[in-house]
């Protein structure tokens, strides 16, 4: 099997907008929220002053919110500095992890599906999720 591709933008909201029930809806600033059953489980965040270069004190201009099924997911994926994944004080107990799309690259498309997928049962019905679940042979 080849490997996964860098993953892009694009990529994300292909994802995103590919799974069952989606509605996207647009946020105050023209950014995408993608939901399913009402609850948003990817979204583009505008700039915001918890989320800034360390380096000039800028606001980030290109992060986005993707939603995770536990706590202890979220820490997996922010324990390592060197990945593009963060989270802020302000997303202190909420189950999601913060990506700048700067550094999407970084994550192949086999892993930002994973993440995606994995979002979208965090927060998709029960009945959705087993329905998605059993058609994709997943647990």
């Amino acid at each position: 099997m080849a490997p996964s591709r860098p993953a892009t933008v694009a990529d994300l909201h292909a994802l995103a907008g590919s799974m069952p029930g989606v509605t996207i809806d647009t946020g105050p600033q023209g950014n995408e929220v993608y939901q399913v059953s009402r609850r948003t489980f990817v979204f583009f965040r505008n700039q915001r002053p918890d989320a800034v270069d360390p380096e000039t004190g800028e606001r980030y201009d290109d992060v986005v919110v993707i939603w995770v099924a536990s706590e202890a997911d979220k820490e997996a994926l922010v324990a390592d500095e060197s990945t593009p994944f963060f989270t802020t004080p302000h997303f202190r107990g909420h189950r999601s992890v913060l990506l700048r799309t700067s550094r999407i690259g970084e994550v192949s498309r086999d892993e930002l599906a994973e993440l995606v997928y994995d979002a979208w049962l965090a927060r998709a019905s029960p009945t959705a999720a087993r329905r998605w679940l059993a058609e994709h042979d997943a647990e």
